[in-house]
């Protein structure tokens, strides 16, 4: 069965190979899901995890807001959505560097340009959940906006949206 579910998913063929540890335990967890529709969530949840933890933390904060837009992206239930982030979560802490790149070049091979500013605005909405966007998560944010090939103005007007939680920005914004 579990063979059926690798070819499935198209993780039978030799280039899978290449399809980070990091993807396989949330694409069994997004089993019954279409294959590429379980490959874009489990990416999508992997970036979110990676800037969550990008400053050595995910907060329960985070969390939430995680959970919260994996399951209004992926339209999946509750529970599932809780179980996706738990494991993008554990994988941002287990595997990291080559596989972050990996995830990121083939989600942003196989996402429309709308989709990647979805994703890049819930990186920012996931960064700004403890009020204030540290600086690390804000380099974690534009280092992904490069891998996926996303114009910097773009991402500008993106960080805009989130100028009262900006590193530097925050106090300047509230007076």
């Amino acid at each position: 069965m579990k063979s059926l579910i690798w070819s499935w998913l198209g993780l039978d063929r030799p280039d899978a190979i290449e399809t980070p540890a990091t993807l396989r335990g949330l694409l069994e967890a997004l089993a019954r899901l279409e294959p590429e529709r379980a490959r874009y969530i489990a990416r999508f949840s992997c970036l979110l995890g990676r800037v969550a933890h990008a400053d050595q933390h995910v907060s329960p904060a985070e969390t939430q807001v995680m959970e919260t837009l994996v399951e209004a992206e992926g339209g999946i239930p509750r529970e599932q959505a809780m179980l996706v982030v738990g494991l993008a979560k554990s994988s941002s802490l287990l595997f990291a560097g080559t596989e972050d790149f990996i995830i990121a070049r083939d989600f942003g091979a196989s996402a429309t340009h709308q989709q990647k500013l979805a994703l890049l605005r819930c990186l920012f909405a996931v960064s700004a959940a403890e009020a204030n966007i540290s600086i690390a998560e804000e380099r974690e944010i534009h280092r992904i906006a490069r891998e996926l090939r996303v114009e910097q103005s773009e991402v500008v007007a993106l960080r805009l949206e989130y100028r009262t939680q900006l590193p530097g920005l925050a106090d300047r914004a509230r007076e």
